[in-house]
This record gives C-alpha cells, structure tokens and sequence, in this order.
C-alpha cells in the first residue's frame, strides 16, 4: 500500500497560454494559482475554488508536450446543465449532457482541443 494522497497537477498542453488562461478563468472560472517566469518558460497553474488539484498551461518550451493530446479529465459538477448552458452561451462546443448509470455527464474541449468532461455524479454511486 502507498502512501500517496492525491495528484499535485495535471498538465494541459496548450499553444498559447495567455489564451489558454482566458478561457480557464474567463469561461470556466477557475482561478489562477502561480503565474511566474522560470527557466524554461512561464509556470501556469489554474484550479477551481478549492481544489487541491492543479492544472498546469504547460506552453511551449515546457517540456514535449503536445497541444490537445490530453483528453478525458474529469471535473465534477453540482449542476451539469447549468454549466452546459454557460459553456454553449461562451461558444464552447458541449455535447451532451447524456444521463448514464453513474451521472449527467458532458464533453467538451479548450480552444487547444484538450478533451475534458463534467459529470454531476448520482449519489450512492
């Protein structure tokens, strides 16, 4: 048995991070965590309000990250179709929400094509 306690950041590769930071803050309303140069490049981290996991915008330079290549990451929703609804009033292609045995779920991507889900889980799953 580990010891580990959770994943300290999740990296999404994108092209342009001020881009990349817009759409995370300004659609998503995540916040931003660490936002400084060093070699070899910017350092980005956005989060929701209290979450313990980051995302890092890893741009380019950081690493051979491959803009868009990252794809099925999960964030958990109170309310799928409302955040849906404000997705698609953004422009942000959504499909779904579908309704499957474990929760509303729904897809779209960032303006990189980084693949990421909402899902407002059923209780007791």
């Amino acid at each position: 048995m580990t010891t580990i306690t959770h994943a300290s950041f999740v990296t999404l590769p994108v092209t342009d991070q001020d881009r990349a930071l817009r759409f995370y803050t300004d659609v998503l309303g995540f916040e931003v965590r660490v936002d400084r140069e060093m070699p070899p490049g910017r350092w980005l981290q956005v989060a929701p309000a209290g979450a313990q996991t980051v995302f890092t915008l890893s741009g380019p330079g950081m690493g051979t990250f491959v803009p868009g290549t990252a794809q099925g990451i999960m964030l958990v929703t109170t309310d799928v179709d409302a955040d849906c609804a404000r997705l698609a009033a953004a422009g942000v292609e959504v499909t779904g929400p579908d309704e499957l045995p474990w929760g509303r779920m729904a897809g779209f991507r960032d303006p990189d094509g980084n693949g990421l889900m909402l899902i407002t889980e059923k209780e007791g799953r």
